[in-house]
């Protein structure tokens, strides 16, 4: 079977030279960070992150790359989409490597090009729903970045992936059957996360605001204001 050679992503041009995009991102984002930055928490939480970078785990539909570019205008940090991304050193889109090549080999390069990803940070990152379940992978970013779980229960997850027929593993006769045996082989796994935030239907900003808080009380060891109590969020 052939295979897919996971070139590196397309690249951009800053003052006339040819750079990766991440590295086109960090550039656009240096002027930003050579300004004082006023007191506040996303200020601290980027103290505190240093070189590590904030990644988003869950499962499909939970809205991780959604709120993750919120979290990043926020942060004044790159945002990244591990799915984009493999999308860009494939030379395919995510379906057409499925289909194919088979799931293990999709496996493989998302690992490559997360690993790729967080040695670049600090980036807000959304992952694909089953990169967290990979050992190697859950190692890297517990190494090198805070984890945020965004979790959603089922019925969220069902009325938000039926918009959408690009998810290779719905492809099935049970979609909602496939979502249940996730949900189940998944969450105790993703439970492995530094925090959890629930996903549900309330504004996006709302979610933004609860994971800056609880990751500044995460990162700053500082007392956040609690959340309310519809928020499944918990720190480790």
């Amino acid at each position: 079977m052939a295979r897919v050679l996971w070139r590196g992503s397309l690249r951009g041009r800053i003052g006339g030279q040819t750079m990766p995009p991440l590295a086109a991102d960090r550039a656009r984002f240096m002027s930003d960070a050579a300004l004082p930055i006023p007191a506040s928490p996303e200020a601290d939480i980027l103290s505190a992150l240093g070189a590590r970078s904030i990644v988003l785990v869950g499962m499909m539909g939970v809205g991780k790359s959604t709120i993750g570019r919120r979290m990043a205008v926020r942060l004044k940090l790159p945002f990244v989409d591990a799915d984009t991304e493999i999308e860009a050193a494939a030379g395919m889109t995510i379906p057409e490597i499925f289909e194919r090549h088979g799931e293990a080999h999709f496996r493989d390069g998302e690992a490559r090009v997360i690993a790729r990803l967080l040695e670049g940070g600090p980036v807000v990152l959304a992952t694909g729903g089953g990169a967290f379940m990979r050992e190697e992978t859950r190692a890297r970013i517990a190494a090198k970045a805070i984890s945020i779980w965004l979790r959603a229960d089922h019925d969220v997850i069902m009325r938000r992936v039926r918009r959408r027929a690009d998810r290779p593993l719905l492809r099935t006769a049970d979609p909602e059957g496939t979502v249940t045996r996730l949900l189940t082989e998944r969450e105790p796994v993703y439970a492995n996360a530094d925090l959890t935030i629930a996903s549900r239907d309330v504004p996006h900003d709302r979610i933004v605001e609860e994971c800056i808080a609880a990751l500044h009380a995460h990162l700053c060891g500082e007392q956040a204001a609690q959340p309310p109590a519809d928020v499944a969020s918990a720190l480790r």
